[in-house]
């Protein structure tokens, strides 16, 4: 073979090589994008499957409570789901913008749209791409699963016009925020969203209060001296102590309650490139949302403080589900359903436990506690994988 001949064949190879070498490098960078419980990565087989096993009961809406993510001042996070609300038959999730408090950095790099973000449940809980766009954030606005665990109550029995009101007015709050409106009936001063001021809890506890007519519902306001930043901490609402102060609102009006705990994902490499510190979803904290007390500065296994007892051993008594993400078969599991305790019996029960164990942590003695923490890993195997979807 001529050496001219021979030049195009050794240049054809070489082209081949490279197209070779290119296409394992885009492989490559494509798997690593995709890893498990990242964004844009696979989601876990079952989702559709689980959301119509829980869809064979008969609840109206469900109040999402989030766990907190790190080691001190853990208040998580609270949303709400009205039943059949989203495309598809999924129930719709409103959730405060944590965002959407017109920082310009924010505006630059998260979803500012609204203030009240709106979103199928199972994207919020377990969805690895968001209907919101690709300024939404993994771990709070969809895929909250992966980065801590969510407890759900349940509500049977609530009106039509009920769940009519709450969405008119999350679209009021939403309508207030696009205006720049100020003074409302539930905010001092500009509709954005505020951690201290218009939180997460505010806003669910006002759709309540104002949009539904819970006319006794307590919500706090650091308006008297809104500059001072212990005053308004000391006044925040906090998610546990709002969802408390529904359950009895819900109680009240004689509605029936379940609770599912959504159990993070405890595997999640994930690592928010917005922190500054660059720390992996598995290894965040993933504590129960203190209420304001002197459990904010206890480590996530020492809860001392009797609101916080109450709320975890008060959850667990009437707790129906527990759904996980099995790390191997990478599918959604439902555990064998309990049988919830009514209300007004989990209340007994969980204030004559949360005060026992109470005064033993005051008195720092070694006691086998009464009550159990609705984070506690209880499950008597799964039930429901749903397989195939």
């Amino acid at each position: 073979m001529s050496e001219a001949a021979a030049k195009p064949r050794e240049l054809a190879a070489g082209c081949t090589r490279l197209v070779i070498a290119a296409a394992m490098a885009a492989f490559a960078a494509c798997a690593t994008a995709a890893d498990f419980a990242t964004p844009g990565g696979p989601e876990p087989a079952g989702i559709s499957r689980v959301s119509d096993l829980l869809h064979e009961d008969p609840y109206d809406l469900e109040l999402l409570v989030s766990f907190g993510t790190s080691k001190g001042g853990s208040a998580g996070h609270l949303a709400i789901a009205l039943r059949g609300a989203a495309p598809g038959g999924d129930d719709m999730v409103y959730s405060a913008n944590f965002y959407a408090d017109r920082e310009p950095e924010h505006e630059r790099d998260f979803y500012t749209r609204d203030l009240m973000v709106r979103v199928p449940k199972m994207e919020y809980l377990y969805r690895t791409s968001s209907s919101l766009g690709e300024r939404a954030q993994f771990g709070l606005d969809f895929g909250e699963a992966y980065k801590r665990s969510v407890v759900g109550v349940r509500v049977y029995g609530v009106p039509a016009r009920e769940k009519e009101a709450l969405a008119a007015y999350f679209d009021r709050i939403n309508a207030d925020y696009h205006r720049r409106a100020r003074d409302t009936e539930y905010q001092h001063g500009e509709v954005k969203y505020g951690y201290l001021t218009l939180n997460c809890a505010k806003t669910v506890g006002s759709a309540f209060k104002y949009g539904a007519g819970y006319a006794d519902l307590p919500i706090s306001s650091a308006k008297v001296l809104p500059n001072r930043r212990v005053t308004k901490a000391l006044n925040a609402n906090t998610p546990t102590s709002m969802a408390m102060s529904l359950l009895r609102e819900f109680h009240v009006r004689g509605y029936r309650m379940d609770v599912v705990l959504y159990r993070k994902y405890a595997d999640s490499g994930y690592v928010d490139p917005h922190e500054e510190e660059k720390v992996a979803f598995r290894d965040l904290p993933n504590r129960f949302p203190s209420v304001i007390s002197l459990d904010f500065r206890n480590d996530d296994r020492a809860y001392e403080d009797y609101d916080n007892l109450f709320a975890m051993y008060l959850l667990q008594e009437m707790k129906r589900y527990d759904v996980r993400i099995d790390p191997k078969e990478k599918r959604i599991e439902v555990a064998e359903p309990g049988i919830p305790m009514p209300y007004a019996k989990a209340v007994e029960r969980a204030a004559r436990d949360a005060e026992s164990d109470r005064r033993g942590f005051l008195r720092r003695l070694l006691f086998p506690h009464k009550g159990t923490r609705i984070d506690e890993d209880d499950s008597t195997g799964p039930v429901a994988a749903g397989r195939g979807r």
